[in-house]
């Protein structure tokens, strides 16, 4: 009897989840369901492929030899059901995509509405995480990534650039001392990040020539709050131009000391684990962003 498909994803979604459980939920399947899977599968190649202990599972020798061939055949099945898809112009299929929730928000959301109607076939799956995380883990197809990339396995798609600005409600500026260069940012509130301290160095250069790291007198680990925070006038934020570009526009946003800030681009890459070429609807997906993202920045 050969091997089916539904061992080798049952296979594959155990050891990228390091557990049967993880793997009956992502595969909505029920635990003894799997485990019969992963049964039949040993039976059938004659050897085991994984060591269970009561704490953890581990690929044998032959298990690790298997899982290479097994991951290329669900690659290829899932790219053959793609061409496929391409050959009726329809793409289809699930896609799980992952961002920061304020480029969710303010870049993703406002075109999802389109791209539904340009791809009805397209199943999306839209996450929110404001932190590196696993692709194989939380299953995503891409994930946005703001910032410099630093893991070298992933392959990336660059998207654009943004600049990060200094900015305040006109109703706090008009409340507060007027500010003509940095020394005058001591005498107001500034808000920052609890979290990836880097975003808490400022786009001006000081005494020394290093940009301003500044001491918030209130943090938040989202930037989207620290947005709410400025639009409600609770002092000044340095946030990039992707989540403050209709802000800016409408005004309830204005920015700090344009002509002494340093232009500070953050990298904007879209990352995925694919080894052949890009599925149908991931390709579809990026092209799509990446025509929509330049009109956001």
């Amino acid at each position: 009897m050969k091997t089916t498909l539904e061992e080798l994803l049952a296979f594959v979604t155990v050891v990228d989840s390091n557990s049967i459980t993880k793997a009956a939920d992502k595969l909505n399947q029920t635990v003894s369901g799997v485990s019969r899977a992963l049964g039949r599968l040993e039976e059938k190649l004659e050897t085991s492929l994984l060591s269970r202990t009561t704490r953890r599972l581990a690929l044998t020798e032959e298990g690790e030899a298997f899982l290479v061939h097994a991951r290329n055949i669900l690659a290829s099945v899932d790219e053959a059901e793609d061409q496929m898809a391409i050959r009726r112009q329809q793409p289809a299929g699930l896609l799980r995509v992952n961002a920061a929730s304020p480029f969710m928000l303010h870049t993703i959301i406002p075109i999802i509405g389109d791209f539904r109607r340009s791809y009805p076939q397209i199943e999306l799956e839209l996450n929110t995480n404001d932190h590196f995380i696993d692709l194989l883990e939380h299953k995503t197809d891409i994930a946005i990534r703001i910032g410099t990339l630093r893991d070298s396995t992933l392959h990336a798609r660059h998207l654009g650039t943004s600049q990060r600005r200094a900015l305040a409600h006109p109703d706090y500026l008009s409340s507060r001392p007027p500010i003509n260069n940095i020394q005058d940012l001591n005498h107001h509130q500034l808000l920052g990040f609890t979290q990836i301290d880097k975003l808490n160095e400022w786009p001006f250069n000081d005494e020394k020539g290093d940009l301003l790291r500044i001491t918030p007198a209130l943090s938040a680990s989202s930037g989207e709050t620290l947005r709410q925070l400025a639009l409600a006038g609770e002092g000044i934020v340095c946030l990039s131009d992707f989540m403050t570009h209709k802000d800016r526009k409408s005004g309830q946003l204005v920015e700090i000391l344009p002509e002494q800030t340093v232009k500070v681009l953050q990298p904007i890459n879209a990352v995925y684990y694919r080894n052949t070429k890009l599925s149908a609807r991931i390709t579809c997906f990026l092209d799509f962003l990446s025509s929509r993202i330049k009109d956001m920045l």
